[in-house]
């Protein structure tokens, strides 16, 4: 069965930081561009980081450019998404998705998704 598992969401002060994981099982991600998009309640969903399957080409939305970095583990299965400064505004459901591209990921596998909260 194909899957994808996010964790390490939780509720955090603004200037906090957390780290996301998102792991997949029943496929090996090495060859699928893996990003995060997050939705908050009344929100259109927004891309927030994508990074290509070796890893050589990382893209950042314009409103996390310089806090937030993605990277992968393909040893272990897993991308990251390190998560610093977070913001109240960064509060949202965040999703990983697996797909040939990063311009694909809407068409993508998806996870369940894990809860961000940032308090003021």
């Amino acid at each position: 069965q194909v899957q994808l598992v996010e964790s390490g969401g939780g509720l955090v002060h603004s200037g906090g930081s957390l780290r996301l994981s998102c792991a997949a099982s029943g496929f090996t991600l090495d060859y699928y561009a893996i990003g995060w998009l997050r939705q908050a309640p009344g929100k259109e969903r927004e891309g927030v980081s994508c990074i290509t399957h070796r890893g050589s080409s990382t893209y950042n939305g314009d409103s996390v450019k310089g806090r937030f970095t993605i990277s992968r583990d393909n040893a272990k299965n897993t991308v990251y998404l390190q998560m610093n400064d977070l913001k109240p505004e960064d509060t949202a459901v965040y999703y990983c998705a697996a797909a040939p591209d990063c311009s694909r990921l809407d068409r993508g596998s998806w996870g369940q998704g894990t809860q961000v909260t940032v308090s003021s």
